[in-house]
Parts: C-alpha cells; structure tokens; sequence
C-alpha cells in the first residue's frame, strides 16, 4: 500500500460512508480491484479510515451533541445493540467478511433490491417521529438495524434508515439520528482496532493513516451536504439500482479475471 492507495480509498470511504450503498464493501472491492494484499495493517486502515468520515459529522453536529442531552441519551440506547455485536463478531469481520468478496456482492446486490422495494412501499398512516421525540424502543431497534452492516455490503446508512423508518420515524428524523450514531459506532471500533494493533504498525503505515483519515474527513463533509439536499427531492431507489449495477459489474469483472 501507498500514499496514492491511502489517498483513493480515504476519498472513496468520505463520499460513500452516509449514503446507503456500504462504505466498507466500497474500500474492500477497490483493495481488490487495486490488487492490495489482504494484510492486517490494510484490514485495520479499512476500519479506521472510517473515523476521519465521521469525525466531519461530528464537527457539523457538535453544538447538537454539547446541548442536546435528550438526543444524546437515545445515541447511548441505540450503540447498545451495535456495540455488543460488534464486539462480539469483531474476529469473525476481520477475519473471515473481509475475505469474502462474493458476500460482499451479495450483500450490495440483495441491498439494493431491499431499497428498491422499501420505496416502493406504501405510506404508513399517522404522525411520524421526528428526532427531538425518539423513543427509547426506537432507538434501539435502529441499533439493532445499525448492527446488520457488520457484514460488508449491508451499508450502516442503508440499515439505520430503513430500520428507523420502519419504526415509524420520519426520515430526516432517522437519517440525521443516523449520522449522529455513527459517532460513537466508529468511534470503539476505530479506537479498539488502534489499540489492539497500532503497537505494530510501522512508521510509515501511521503515515498512511493520516493520509486516508484526511481524505476521508474531507470528502466526506461534501458527501453529507450534498446527501441531505438530495434526500428533498429524491428517493433512495437511485441508490438501489447502484448497488445492483455495481455488484453485477464487479461480479463480472472478478469471475473474468
């Protein structure tokens, strides 16, 4: 790995970690795509490149997370669910999901149809739950919904929005809840990765860190302004086809190869 790989994958994790197409799925199919070794250290800059994306959201949102201790409070219910799974499957992710490419274009591809489908549903009838009045059973559905992007290719953003709204809250409510639970979701895991193996990083592979959590960081507050004003107008269905265009091409691809 290079600073030029470091600086693609930063960018690529920046403008796709909100949106519900997986993140994740997008860095590990470029690693291959790149022809990048499946190495610990690469496996560790995936997870932590991650934490410069949501470190933009929480400059964006940072008078919301000093002053509204309601909301804050819901942030703490719903990490329950995904911290626990996540710490739970945290070998299985490193060393068995991020190896399986094939799952992760089954994920990105099944991903779409759900979207797809979830948009063309009908309405549901009565008041929608905005932010401010999120439940505590709510919140930890969407949690539990967070808890499936686990496997690469489900899309954390894809998850928490659909979770939420079938929980009955309105989806600038849950796509704004969403964007503040990534805080603390990639928060642990990039921090339990770091402590677990930056003691055996080398220098250089710090550098590269650095490089990628920039990239991300930067993309990713264009990502999320452009997201938000896109969601006035817009469905996810785009987004659903997307995915399914992008997982039959790469599938193409790596059968051919």
């Amino acid at each position: 790995m290079n600073v030029f790989h470091a600086l693609a994958i930063g960018v690529l994790e920046g403008l796709t970690e909100f949106l519900p197409v997986s993140s994740t799925a997008h860095m590990l199919l470029a690693e291959r795509l790149l022809g990048l070794a499946g190495t610990e250290f690469l496996k560790s800059f995936t997870i932590i490149v991650q934490f410069g994306a949501i470190l933009a959201v929480a400059g964006m949102y940072l008078r919301r997370f000093l002053t509204d201790w309601r909301t804050n409070l819901r942030i703490a219910a719903a990490f329950i669910p995904t911290g626990v799974i996540g710490f739970a499957l945290y070998g299985l992710v490193k060393a068995f999901l991020f190896e399986e490419v094939w799952l992760t274009l089954a994920a990105l591809f099944l991903g779409g149809i759900v979207l797809i489908l979830f948009e063309r549903r009908e309405p549901g009838r009565g008041r929608r739950t905005e932010l401010e009045d999120i439940s505590y059973p709510q919140a930890l559905w969407i949690g539990l919904a967070q808890a499936l992007a686990v496997v690469p290719g489900v899309s954390r953003s894809a998850a928490t929005i659909v979770g939420g709204e079938l929980a009955r809250v309105s989806r600038r409510a849950v796509v704004e809840f969403s964007f503040l639970l990534a805080v603390p979701t990639m928060l642990a895991a990039a921090g339990y990765d770091l402590l677990k193996n930056a003691p055996h990083f080398a220098a250089s592979e710090f550098h590269l860190l650095a490089v990628g959590f920039i990239a991300a960081f930067i993309s990713a507050w264009v990502s999320v302004r452009w997201f938000l004003n896109y969601l006035k107008r817009h469905s996810l269905a785009a987004f659903g086809w997307y995915r399914i265009v992008l997982a039959l091409v790469l599938a193409t691809t790596f059968f051919l190869r």
